[in-house]
């Protein structure tokens, strides 16, 4: 995992920061859950042109090919390794993706300036709230995901602060503690950051603490930072947007889980990272400085 190279420079203050997406109550309701606690939020979005399905077409079919994934949607919850391909190309996918029974998600589109003026816009109205609690934006992306009717994006987790935006048709996401190895072993986490894979293995006891967050056209949802999850669309075709970002945080506890994967391989049974506001600083300076001394790789 890369330490933090992209920092958000466009602060805004009170006075002047954009109003026109997250309404107030919105903004108060993500201040008081911040970064800890899943949490609803409604926004005014809508059809954005941007969103319409022939405009992600021609992104996707304009991206590098390590920014675009596309896989079969129907398929089990849990899942080991990614789920097979469709057959069809990534602009074929999303144009019929009524009936192609995959999901498909573009990655990184701030690399299209269009689209990262929409993540700027969305983030500016947040960036108050978001510094108060963790400090400096770190590494703002935007993930466009669009899914076919029914189809499944298999149980995993994520290393970013996500707001998950929902602007057509209907998804259920259901959400796990973050940081509960019941839910996500240590190890699993040590293995991402170094390079393993997101997916995580699902038991269908976890449905016991299974917290679910219906979306549809105007809902948005907060996940905690590695925080499991699945998501399971409506009957109908769905379009959304993530908008997400790191922080200091963030970081240390992926250098500090990583640094643990280092422990584990030398025959040590580290103790977990904390999670936030707890500081994960001494162990995220190790594996920094091992990582600059070129004794573990570098993912």
């Amino acid at each position: 995992m890369n330490a933090p190279t992209h920092i958000w420079h466009r602060p805004v203050s009170y006075k002047t920061r954009p109003t026109g997406t997250f309404h107030e109550t919105a903004r108060t309701t993500f201040a008081r859950s911040y970064p800890e606690t899943p949490h609803s939020l409604r926004h005014t979005l809508g059809h954005h042109p941007l969103l319409e399905l022939e405009a992600l077409a021609g992104l996707a079919e304009q991206l590098p090919e390590t920014s675009i994934e596309y896989n079969r949607g129907d398929v089990p919850i849990g899942v080991t390794g990614k789920p097979g391909a469709t057959g069809l190309t990534i602009g074929e996918t999303i144009r019929q993706v009524a009936k192609a029974e995959s999901w498909a998600v573009l990655k990184n589109v701030e690399q299209a300036p269009a689209y990262r003026a929409l993540l700027t816009d969305l983030l500016n109205e947040l960036q108050e709230e978001i510094a108060a609690k963790t400090g400096a934006l770190l590494t703002p992306q935007a993930f466009i995901f669009i899914s076919s009717p029914n189809a499944v994006t298999p149980y995993h987790f994520d290393p970013e602060h996500n707001i998950l935006l929902q602007v057509k048709g209907t998804k259920v996401m259901t959400q796990f503690p973050a940081g509960d190895p019941q839910f996500a072993p240590d190890t699993a986490h040590e293995s991402y950051y170094t390079g393993g894979p997101r997916e995580l293995i699902w038991d269908d006891a976890y449905m016991d603490a299974a917290r679910p967050f219906s979306l549809g056209p105007g809902d948005a949802v907060y996940v905690p930072v590695m925080a499991p999850h699945f998501v399971r669309n409506g009957p109908s075709s769905s379009i959304s947007l993530s908008i997400t970002w790191r922080s200091t945080w963030s970081y240390g506890e992926s250098d500090a889980r990583a640094f643990n994967h280092v422990l584990r391989g030398c025959g040590f049974d580290p103790k977990a990272p904390a999670r936030w506001p707890a500081s994960n600083r001494p162990k995220a300076f190790a594996y920094r400085a091992l990582r600059k001394l070129g004794l573990v790789r570098r993912d």
